[in-house]
């Protein structure tokens, strides 16, 4: 579906902000994000030609992982960064120039609004929703930064399907990372005594190009940080997500304890 026109305008005078600021005056050195957390999808973009069933499946949002980011920014006191579009308008973690940025197919779906866009229509999406939200997240490290006088820890939540393209994921968290481990092995270690079958860089790797936030603002910058995939029949209730944020909040509790991870890392 090819629109007349730049997608300019693409948020009307009533429709949400693309970035919503949870527990803003949390007063840990730590910085919360949550990339999938909405399914959100502006009038002007007429729902990409995808229907209410299409968009209630995980290729339109991480379920359940924004109701875990907003327990956890209350346990650890710290502050959140949550996105407020869909993942299908554009990807907020993946790198903007790739395909995978604005997806004509996800999970086997035909995606019909991101067929055959223009650069301008391509650049309207990255000007609406992608910078800004990563724009809010630099933001937010800068300030914590600043007030805390040291390096803060990046945590980004996400959640994935415990079944993809018809193969079954048996873990029921993932720990995503590069080449930091500071933060990552030890949260691998913990979950892991306590029982919890837990997946190092699976269901995807934090080298492959599946941590496009955690790159840029963790990695690039020397800060400590890990992505946390929580398999989402664990939290698409209310119940279910209040304990899981539980459980990651009494084990990142720990994990952050250790000075090592306010300090900068060089390459």
């Amino acid at each position: 579906m090819q629109r007349e026109g730049p997608e300019a305008g693409l948020l009307a005078g009533d429709e949400p902000a693309p970035v919503e600021f949870v527990n803003s005056h949390g007063t840990a050195p730590v910085v919360l994000v949550c990339d999938h957390a909405s399914r959100f999808i502006p009038r002007a973009l007429d729902s990409l030609g995808l229907d209410e069933i299409e968009l209630a499946r995980h290729i339109a949002w991480d379920i359940g992982a924004a109701e875990v980011t907003r327990h956890l920014a209350r346990l650890l006191d710290a502050p959140a960064v949550i996105s407020h579009f869909s993942r299908l308008v554009v990807d907020p973690n993946r790198k903007p120039d790739s395909t995978a940025s604005i997806p004509e197919e996800s999970d086997g779906i035909a995606v019909p609004g991101n067929k055959r866009l223009l650069s301008a229509d391509r650049t309207a999406r990255l000007d609406s929703f992608f910078h800004p939200y990563q724009n809010a997240i630099a933001d937010t490290l800068a300030e914590r930064r600043k007030t805390c006088g040291m390096n803060p820890v990046l945590l980004s939540i996400h959640s994935f399907t415990p079944v993809m393209e018809g193969v079954e994921r048996p873990w029921k968290l993932g720990i995503l990372w590069s080449y930091d481990p500071r933060l990552a092995q030890p949260l691998i270690d913990r979950l892991r005594a306590a029982g919890i079958t837990v997946g190092d860089n699976e269901p995807y790797s934090g080298r492959e190009g599946f941590g496009y936030t955690t790159e840029v603002h963790g990695d690039a910058q020397g800060v400590a940080n890990a992505l946390i995939e929580i398999r989402q029949d664990l939290i698409d209730t209310h119940h279910g997500a209040r304990e899981w944020a539980g459980l990651l909040g009494r084990v990142l509790k720990e994990a952050l304890k250790s000075p090592e991870l306010y300090k900068e890392l060089e390459r």
